[in-house]
Formats: structure tokens, C-alpha cells, sequence
């Protein structure tokens, strides 16, 4: 047999299998159904997907040492280990003062837990060695660990207000605490605005001396006499008994009357030192709307189904209100994220049923009622394999995942329409039904095989996408690639079985008495569940309203659509006729395709020209409105924490002023904000410039004003509200550094605007920075929110110097000045007081008043034993001292062991386009002369992070199109007709460049090109299915006349084929973009209607916009304005090329050319 013999004979084996056993293929249905429906209720819901970074992170407290001590005792030693490591791509540190954090980044090719293992080890290589530093007796002890972020952003919080001090809200605080920690939803809860409790041994320097104690006698005293060990056994009489000497105090108090010296009478600690037990020193304050509150921030485990843990919580907080609490205490949850992830969810899924409509409507018109349930049949079906695959992953039902959903929505009908169109134009012809079900799926199978194949190759590169961007972006090529082969496999088995036992050509006449006894039945169940049927109402509704559709069928839409079917669409398909005949006569082929190059050619000139102009920018991710609006406040470093927490009430209440404002609010209710709390200390950091850092910052305050959610803002933007913050507190508070930022809907690649200097010199950086800052001041460059620098030397220092040889002549060392001085100021741990399962420190200082009294702690005395005489020894620390004040850096931070400072700033309201501001910066810098030649300058954050992720999408297109060109290679057996396939997609970059240039919006890197990308799929799927079909109508014309393999069609009869199969597959390649850009409609344009809402109360809760839109928008139109395009390069411009290169064939081997045949 021939090989086009085989081509039109073939037979597709496994479609054959389903429509023989039908009954096995119903069972797999229900299977699905099932699995798909169990899938979908369980899987956890999320805003965006987890991310784990491949970054470990070492944190090491050490209290008591400021920043360049810090460096050179922890940061240095660890990152001159740390760099050794294989996999490592960058390291990057924080030293400041008490604390250092480190983080190291690690490639895609290694684990994290392999990662972190690699660290600790060398972590505690370096900790066991000599020179490492010591704490309180004990060595300082790093933390290594990593990082989901999902795990570090709180999913809510709990505000406990009411007349009670903060000791009792705290305890209250604590209680809800314990029971919310052990849901197995939840990581961990943080209590803000209370601090944790100590014993304090407040020492009197002068009776201290008077009674010549040391600190070391109180220490001794306290350690040796609060403990309890263990003595062994006594074996007596034949019993074992263990001996336990019992000596931990039961009471602050007792501590009283420790005896710590005995010579000359005995000295008790009361007669030295108070003893308290009280808060320890304020590092952190919480309120709400200006109201001192105790804070519960909440934080869930990766994995886990926030919006369960949410209900569950709010569970425990009524009950706890119902029977602990007291009825004047108030209880109030602020920024829920439950239930805005659970909103955004809802939408996309309300997003797909409205497209499924609106899907099936326009298949019901273009192919009839039958013939569109069974297309229609696909949706559904493929969607819960997709449930059922996805869950088996282990992925959460997240906005990626469900927008990969709505964006397959379109595409999955394909295989249907032309599984389900062949076999109709089979049965029209006169095959019978199960012969016609067969070979019209044999004749496609293979096409839609590989057409399927194509469009996932196009997204196979994307699932290679390294870095945090390709674990929050990969799900939606994964979810898009399994929604394809469901589809695949429901049109293969499924509809292929379905159209063998139900098709019909033409459509049932539903008599007027079948229609009433319909009606009845799903009409009077339907009012029933309506009545009675609580929860489940909206099933009742959607009954009624499937009755009232029977009847509107039957006499108005049936009418219209046979009218469609019979008139419009029949006159469409001669008008394309038409067409396509003229594009395909003499030169015409030529004009038409030349002119779609040049139209190709102008559509990126005018793109540059209209970037160039700033009418369209470029965006790295799409700019969201605020869902919240965060202020940081940074006061000048060594700020205290009540002057910090002072300023910051007057800040709140100027904020209150605007988020309050008389237009938001509606009868005393704010339809705008819904609540606005503060943190100052602990807390308050911004995680952009502080890094997963948990440091006390006694200088720093935060404000964060949550929105409500979009649907209930009534049009305000909240951008200009954003802004109108932005201007009230600009210039009011000279000295404190103010930074006005909305919440990030992607994951944070750093400042949009982000200036690296490098350099050995710390002071030289700083000064160069400062510099660099001024200068780009003076030219006023739009968008430029406010220029900040990360580090300073500012922060208030002394120094202390010892004269090493008056001290070595009085018998004292420097250390014992230090740990002097250390011990007065900061304290020493003397042990641990154990009281209701809870580990209190005991710590050992100077009184209040004198810990802070220069002339006490320079004129206290050093006593000590004297080792040679054996006689106590009194040395003043100013005999052996001298001070200086001084300042000393903020902040040393370090990028691959590098010492740098950053001059960043974020974007001003309204402004998007960061890379344009950044050139605008680079251009004014060439004027600028005044950096060391030791400092280099590198342009970071956002924009490095944009270029890198842009170059990977241009990779992965090239890529994606290397992997269809190959598959189209092996499907067609030749290299032109994949050839002209490429040609298409890049042709089809016409619709997308020409729409943003008319429309102005923004080309966004991370949306614009993932679109571009899926629109490459799509095309490809087009064009496989018309040129196969093109090329087995050439078969069977050679077959019908016997026609050899090798020999070539004439001219006209080639055209004659071209036009009969393009007319012949017009209604598939139209139906497809149709459907795929009515899937995308909804949310491309934001209209959302809540379909649940709608059946169970007939309130739709109809708004248009939202966060969603926001997000999908840019994409979504990305690939309706191709995918416009490119159904016309499909239908005119795929079989001009297949002419043209028919043509070439022709003129090469014109002795395999047959005489034309006349019809």
C-alpha cells in the first residue's frame, strides 16, 4: 500500500477501542467525576503559590557589640567558610549592632536541605574553633536555616484591646496563643505591644563597692546556689535510691537572701542589689487605629489550606470570647488574607463558568445543541482530570493555577470541535454514525496528537525556569500542559464514544408535551430545594432556570441559531471562499504575504517608537493597587524606642487624617480602609532592605492601612490614596526617613530603582553615596519616589581605650574593663527561674539610674583578688580609661564578601516603567565625575532581575519553538510545512505589538511574553490541523486518480484542494480563537459575576476590575490581540505560503508535474 494510501485509510486503534466499549468508558467517566470533585473541595487554597528559595540563612545574635564588631568577629570568619561551598552563587550579610544575618544563595542543581547541611557544617567548623566569640559562658550560636516565605508573612492578625494593663492582655494573648499553635495549619504565632518577663538583679554600684563585691561574686553566688542536680544512687538495704539536691528558688524574692560574701560578715544580695520581676526593657509597641494593643501575628505551615486554618481560628477566638473572656475585652482580626485569597479564588472560578458559557453558546450556535453539549461535555470533564493530576502533584489551588485553567478554557475545546465537526461533516455526507465516528477521529487523531504535543513543547522550556520567579510562574505552564492532555484524552476516548451513540445531523424537535413534563420535573423539584432546601437553594434555583431554557430554546434561540447555521455562516464561509481564491491567483500570493511582513516590520518600528515616546512602558511585573498601603518610618540609628514610638503617634495621626478622609466614608463607616495598625521596635522592619533579619530596631516604626476588598471600594483608587499619604508626610519630619510602599503581588526581585557601590573603604562608600544622592536630586528625574541610602554613619558611639600599661601595673586587663563596662550597661545571665512551665532569665546589671549615669560607670571600682598577694584589689575604671564619643555605621552590609552601600528608591504613584527612570539615571551619571576610581558602581534590584528573567523568556521562546519545529519535522515528514507553521507565530506578533501600541498599555516582561508564548502553541494548533487536512485531501485526490506518491498536482488543482480544505476547516479554526477569546474575556476585561451568589440569593454581585485583572489582564490580552491576527494568517496567509512553496515544487521538478484534471 502506498504511502497517501495509508494516509486516508488509517485507522486510530485506541479511539476505536472506546466507541467498542462504551460501557467501560462510562465507568472512567464517573471515575473522574468523582476523583475530579473530591480533588477540587480538597485541595488548600492560596493567593499565590509557596515559593521555598534556594537561600539559607545564618542569623547570630551576639548583644552588646556594635556593627564593625560584628563583622570582624562573626560576619568575616563565617563568609570566609561559607565561600568554599560548591553550588554557592552569591553571599550577601548584615552586620549591625548585636546581630548578624547572612544569606547564601545556592543554583537550581542542588536541594535545600543538601544546601543547608553544607552550611551547618561549615557554620560548626567555625564555631568549634578557638577564636570564636563566647556569650554569657556559652559560645555564640549561629542559626542556620531556610526560608518559605509563605511560612514568614503573617495570614492575619489578632488585636486584643480593653481597660486590663498589658501584663493580664498578654496572658489572654497567650492563651489564645497555645491554642491556635496547635492547629496543624499553623507554624508559629508572634505576640507584639507586650514583652517577655525577667528576674532582675538591678545592682548599687555604690554599695557594691562599699561592701567590696564584685560582679563575679554575685554571678558565683547566684549560679552555684539556684540549681538542682543529681547526686547519684544509694544502694541500701537492697534499694537503689537516687539523691537529688534541690536548690532552684520557688520565688523571685528568695534570690534576697543569697549570701555573696561571707568575709568580715556575711553580705546579702538584698544589701546590694533589688531584686524584680518585671518586663523586660520595651522593644516593641502595637496599635490599632491609634489604640495600644496586644498583637497576635499569626504565621501558617507551608502546604497547608489557609483558608481552613483561618475558619478554624476564628472558631477558637469566639469560643474563647464566649466562655474565658471577659465581655469588656474586644477582640478584632485585622489584615485577613483568608479571606481575600478565598475571593480571588472565587472569582477565577466564577471567571471559568462565565467562559464556559459564553464557550458554549457560541459552539451552539456554530455547530448546534447537540453537537455543542458534546464539545461543551470536554470542559468540565477535562477540568477534573486536571483536579485529579494537579492534586496528585501536591500543588494547592492557587490564582496560577486556576489561570492556567482559564486560559486552557478555549484551548481544550479545540480537540473537541474537530473531533466532533469531522465526524458531523462525515454523517452530513451520508456515512453512517459509528463508520463516520471512526474515520473522521482516524483522520484527525493524529493531527490533534501532535497539534496537543506543539503547544505543550511551546511551554516545556518554561518548566525549566530557575530562581523564585520560575517557582512562582511555573505552575502555569505545568496547569496549561495537563489541562491539554485531559483534553486529549477526553476528546480521544470520551467524545469519541459519545458522538458514536448520540450524534444525530439536525436537531430533535422536543415536542411541546415532552417540554411541559421537563418542565414539571426539573421546575417542581427545583421550587422544592428552593423552599426547603437550605444550604443547597442554589441547585433549586439553577433547576428552574435550566426549565425556563428548554423553553427559550425551543422557540427563540434554536430559531436563531438554525438561522446563523443557515445564513450567516454559510455566507461567511462563501465570503472566505472568495477570499481566498483571490489571495491564491497569479501574484496575489505574493502581495499578501509581503504585505504582512512589512506590516510585521512596521509593528516593531512603531512598538520602538512608541517606548521611545513613553506612550507604552515597560513593565516588569504587572503594578497592582494596593491592598495595602505600608509606611516605614526610620529615625536617625540609636533613636530610642519611646522618642521613636512618640514621633510615630504624630505620624499616625496625620495617616488617620487622610485613610479617614470625609469621601471614604459613608454614615461614620469607612467603605475604603478597613483597618490600620502600627508596630514600632520589633516587627517594624521592611523586608526588602532587612532580609528575613529579626534584630531589634528601637529606630523604626511601620503603618499598615489594609483596603478593603476591591468589589466594595466604589471606584476609589487606591493608588491615589497611596499618593495622597505619600504628600501629607512629605517634609514634615526633617531627619526621618519616610518611605510610603503597597503590598508586592509577585515576588520581591528588590527596589525598581537600586545603585550598588563597591568599594574597600567604608567611609569612602558612604561619602560617595551621599554624593551620588545629591547630585541625582538636583535633576528632579520623574518618578523617583526618594532617593534613600541603607546604611549610614550616624549612629551615636564611644570609644573606650585602655592604656594597656597602666592597667598591666595595676594587675587589671583589658578584658576586665570590657566585661566591667559590658556587665553594668547590657547585663550578664546568672541563671534561670522556672515558674509554670516557663524559663525566665535572671540577669545581673546596674540599677536604671545608673546604668546610664556616666560618672557611676567610669568611677566604679574593679575589684578583684590580687593573685600574688591574695589581697582584695579596688582599681577605678577611669584610673585605667579614657572615653570619646564618636559615630559609628548603622549597618555594614556585604555582597560576596565585598563591603556595599545601596542607593535605592521605589516608584512615585503612577509611575510603572522602572527600566526607563534607571536609563534616565544612567544618562545623567555619564555627567558625573566625582566617584574614587577604588568604587564600582552596578545597577541592581529589579532591573537586574528583570534582565535576567527577559532573558530567559526569549530563550525559552526560541526554545519552545526548536522543540514544535522538530515535532512538526516528524509529523509532516518535510521541512516546509513546519517552515511555514514558524513563519505564522512570528507573523502573528502583528496582533500583539499593534494592540498595545493603539491601546497604550504597558508591555509587562513577565505576562506580555509568557502570552506571547502560549500564542505561539495556539497558532501552531491551527495550522497543524489545516495543513495535515490540506495535505490529506492532496492524497486522497491522488488516490481518486491515480496519481503516484512522487508525482506533483497542477497548479489550478493544488488551489482547487487548498480552497476546498480551508473552506472545510474554516469553522474549526474560527471556533477556536473564538473560544479561546471568549475564555479569556471575562478576565481580561475584570467583569465578574458571582454565579454561587447569583442561585442561591439572584444577587450577582456584578463588578468590573479587580486584583485578578490587574495580574492575568496583560496576558490575557496579549494572546487576544495574536490570536485576532492570527486566525487570519491561519485561514489566508498558512495556505498562501503552502502555495507558494507548492509552486517552488513545481518549478523544480516539472517532469513529476501531471496535466491539470478537469472536475
Amino acid at each position: 500500500m502506498s504511502k497517501q494510501q495509508k494516509n486516508i485509510n488509517k485507522e486510530f486503534k485506541l479511539s476505536s477501542w472506546a466507541i467498542d466499549n462504551p460501557s467501560v468508558v462510562y465507568v472512567m467517566i464517573g471515575i473522574f467525576f468523582f476523583l475530579g470533585l473530591s480533588a477540587y473541595f480538597d485541595m488548600p487554597r492560596e493567593d499565590f503559590p509557596e515559593i521555598k528559595e534556594t537561600k539559607i540563612y545564618i542569623s547570630t545574635p551576639y548583644p552588646g557589640n556594635t556593627a564593625e564588631d560584628i563583622e570582624r568577629l562573626i560576619t568575616d570568619p563565617l563568609e570566609d567558610k561559607l565561600k568554599n561551598i560548591s553550588n554557592v552563587v552569591e553571599i550577601t550579610s548584615t552586620s549591625q549592632e548585636d546581630y548578624a544575618i547572612i544569606t547564601v544563595e545556592f543554583d537550581e542543581d542542588i536541594s535545600v536541605e543538601s544546601a543547608k547541611q553544607k552550611v551547618k557544617d561549615e557554620v560548626d567548623s567555625e564555631k568549634a574553633s578557638e577564636d570564636w566569640p563566647t556569650f554569657n559562658g556559652a559560645k555564640v550560636e549561629p542559626n542556620v536555616f531556610d526560608l518559605n516565605i509563605s511560612e514568614e508573612i503573617a495570614i492575619m492578625n489578632i488585636n486584643l484591646t480593653g481597660d486590663y494593663p498589658v501584663e493580664k492582655l498578654k496572658a489572654y494573648g497567650e492563651y489564645l496563643e497555645d491554642l491556635i499553635e496547635d492547629l496543624p495549619q499553623i507554624k508559629k504565632v508572634d505576640i507584639r505591644g507586650a514583652q517577655e518577663k525577667e528576674v532582675e538583679i538591678a545592682v548599687d554600684v555604690y554599695k557594691m563597692m562599699a561592701s567590696k563585691v564584685s560582679f563575679n561574686d554575685i554571678l558565683q553566688a547566684i549560679g552555684n546556689g539556684n540549681m538542682t542536680l543529681s547526686a547519684g544512687n544509694l544502694v541500701n538495704s537492697g534499694q537503689r535510691r537516687t539523691i537529688r539536691i534541690i536548690g532552684e528558688i520557688e520565688t523571685p524574692e528568695a534570690l534576697e537572701n543569697f549570701i555573696i560574701k561571707s568575709e568580715n560578715g556575711a553580705v546579702y544580695l538584698r544589701d546590694v542589689a533589688n531584686i524584680a520581676f518585671k518586663d523586660k526593657e520595651k522593644t516593641t509597641y502595637a496599635r490599632k487605629e491609634g489604640q495600644s494593643v496586644v498583637m497576635l501575628e499569626v504565621k501558617k505551615r507551608a502546604g497547608k489550606n489557609m483558608i481552613q486554618a483561618a475558619d478554624e481560628i476564628k472558631m477558637i477566638v469566639a469560643q474563647a470570647q464566649d466562655n474565658y473572656f471577659p465581655k469588656d475585652l474586644e477582640v478584632v482580626i485585622t489584615n485577613d488574607s483568608s479571606s481575600r485569597t478565598l475571593n480571588q479564588v472565587d472569582d477565577l472560578v466564577n471567571n471559568i463558568i462565565f467562559g464556559i458559557l459564553l464557550v458554549v453558546t457560541v459552539l451552539m450556535f456554530f455547530l448546534g445543541f447537540r453537537n455543542a453539549l458534546f464539545v461543551g461535555f470536554a470542559i468540565p470533564m477535562s477540568m477534573f482530570m486536571s483536579f485529579v493530576v494537579l492534586s496528585l502533584l501536591g500543588y494547592t489551588l492557587n490564582t496560577m493555577i486556576l489561570f492556567g485553567l482559564i486560559m486552557g478554557l478555549g484551548m481544550l475545546v479545540d480537540n473537541g470541535i474537530v473531533v466532533v465537526e469531522n465526524v458531523y461533516r462525515l454523517m452530513s455526507e451520508g456515512v453512517p454514525r459509528v463508520q463516520a465516528a471512526k474515520q473522521g477521529i482516524s483522520e484527525i487523531a493524529f493531527p490533534i496528537i501532535i497539534s496537543t504535543a506543539t503547544t505543550v513543547a511551546a511551554f516545556v522550556p518554561l518548566g525549566l525556569w530557575p530562581g523564585i520567579f520560575g517557582q512562582f510562574m511555573i505552575y502555569f505552564p505545568i496547569t496549561l500542559s495537563v489541562v491539554l492532555g485531559s483534553s486529549l484524552f477526553v476528546a480521544i476516548f470520551m467524545n469519541s464514544m459519545l458522538v458514536s451513540k448520540f450524534m444525530e445531523v439536525g436537531d430533535k424537535e422536543l415536542s411541546r408535551k415532552q417540554l411541559i413534563r421537563i418542565s414539571l420535573i426539573l421546575g417542581g423539584f427545583g421550587l422544592f430545594i428552593l423552599l426547603f432546601g437550605g444550604a443547597m437553594r442554589g441547585l433549586g434555583t439553577l433547576m428552574i432556570l435550566t426549565a425556563a431554557l428548554f423553553w427559550a430554546y425551543k422557540y427563540g434561540i434554536k430559531r436563531w441559531s438554525n438561522k446563523f447555521q443557515a445564513g450567516s455562516l454559510v455566507r461567511f464561509e462563501n465570503w472566505y471562499e472568495r477570499q481566498l481564491k483571490r489571495a491564491l491567483t497569479g501574484k496575489n500570493v505574493y502581495w499578501y504575504f509581503g504585505s504582512t511582513v512589512l506590516l510585521l516590520i512596521s509593528a516593531f518600528i512603531f512598538f520602538g517608537m512608541s517606548v521611545g515616546a513613553g506612550r507604552t512602558n515597560i513593565e516588569f511585573f504587572p503594578s497592582n493597587t494596593p491592598n495595602q498601603i505600608i509606611i516605614y518610618i526610620e529615625y536617625p540609628q540609636g533613636t530610642d524606642i519611646e522618642k521613636t514610638n512618640t514621633i510615630t503617634k504624630d505620624i499616625e495621626k496625620r495617616v488617620a487624617e487622610v485613610l479617614n478622609a470625609p469621601e471614604q466614608l459613608d454614615n461614620g463607616y469607612n467603605f475604603l480602609v478597613e483597618a490600620s495598625v502600627s508596630q514600632v521596635g520589633e516587627g517594624a522592619g521592611n523586608p526588602q532592605t532587612d532580609g528575613g533579619s529579626s534584630a531589634e530596631m528601637p529606630h523604626r516604626g511601620k503603618i499598615t492601612a489594609s483596603m478593603r476588598e476591591f468589589k466594595y471600594r466604589r471606584g476609589i483608587d487606591t493608588e491615589v490614596l497611596r499618593k495622597k499619604v505619600q504628600e501629607t508626610l512629605k517634609g514634615i519630619y526633617p531627619g526621618v526617613a519616610i518611605s510610603v510602599e503597597k503590598d508586592e503581588n509577585s515576588p520581591s526581585a528588590g527596589y525598581p530603582i537600586n545603585i550598588e557601590l563597591e568599594g574597600p573603604d567604608y567611609d569612602a562608600l558612604i561619602v560617595a553615596a551621599e554624593k551620588m544622592r545629591n547630585f541625582l536630586n538636583t535633576k528632579n528625574i520623574p518618578g523617583i519616589a526618594e532617593l534613600k541610602i541603607d546604611v549610614n554613619k550616624g549612629k551615636p558611639a564611644m570609644i573606650v581605650r585602655v592604656d594597656r600599661e597602666k592597667a598591666g601595673t595595676l594587675g587589671v586587663a583589658v578584658g576586665q574593663v570590657g566585661m566591667q563596662l559590658r556587665r553594668s550597661l547590657f547585663g550578664e545571665k546568672a541563671g534561670v527561674f522556672k515558674e509554670d512551665g516557663e524559663d525566665y532569665d535572671i540577669n545581673v546589671r546596674f540599677k536604671e539610674d545608673l546604668r546610664y549615669n556616666k560618672s557611676a560607670l567610669f568611677n566604679q571600682n574593679i575589684i578583684f583578688r590580687d593573685q600574688a598577694t591574695g589581697r582584695i584589689k579596688e582599681i577605678p575604671v577611669s584610673a585605667v580609661s579614657t572615653q570619646k564619643n564618636t559615630a559609628a555605621f548603622s549597618a555594614i552590609k556585604h555582597r560576596d564578601s565585598k563591603r556595599v552601600v545601596t542607593v535605592y528608591s521605589g516608584l512615585e504613584p503612577g509611575f510603572t516603567d522602572a527600566q526607563a527612570i534607571v536609563n534616565e539615571i544612567q544618562t545623567q551619571m555619564q555627567n558625573y565625575h566625582d566617584v574614587p576610581e577604588d568604587i564600582r558602581i552596578d545597577y541592581t534590584g529589579q532591573i537586574e532581575e528583570q534582565n535576567k528573567q527577559m532573558a530567559f523568556l526569549m530563550g525559552a521562546f526560541f526554545s519552545g519553538l526548536g522543540l514544535i519545529m522538530l515535532l512538526l519535522i516528524f509529523q509532516f515528514g518535510g521541512i516546509s510545512k513546519p517552515l511555514i507553521i514558524m513563519i505564522a507565530i512570528f507573523l502573528s506578533f502583528i496582533g500583539v505589538f499593534y494592540g498595545l501600541i493603539l491601546t497604550g498599555w504597558s508591555f509587562v516582561i513577565m505576562m506580555t511574553m509568557v502570552g506571547i508564548i502560549s500564542l505561539a502553541g495556539i497558532v501552531v494548533n491551527n495550522g497543524v490541523v489545516l495543513l495535515d487536512y490540506t495535505q490529506l485531501l492532496i492524497d486522497r485526490f491522488k488516490v481518486q486518480h491515480g496519481i503516484e506518491d512522487n508525482q506533483l498536482l497542477s497548479q489550478p488543482d493544488v488551489k482547487a484542494v487548498i480552497i476546498k480544505a480551508g473552506k472545510a476547516r474554516l469553522r474549526p479554526v474560527v471556533l477556536t480563537a473564538i473560544t479561546t477569546v471568549l475564555g479569556l474575556i471575562p478576565l481580561a476585561i475584570g467583569l465578574n459575576i458571582d454565579f454561587f451568589s447569583l442561585f442561591t440569593s439572584l444577587d450577582p454581585k456584578i463588578y468590573i476590575g479587580g486584583d485578578n485583572v490587574i495580574f492575568w489582564g496583560p496576558l490575557a490580552w496579549t494572546v487576544i490581540f495574536g490570536l485576532i491576527v492570527a486566525t487570519f494568517l491561519t485561514l489566508i496567509i498558512v495556505p498562501v505560503l503552502f502555495f507558494i512553496s507548492y509552486r517552488i515544487k513545481i518549478g523544480l521538478y516539472k517532469s513529476r508535474v501531471v496535466a491539470e484534471i478537469k472536475a
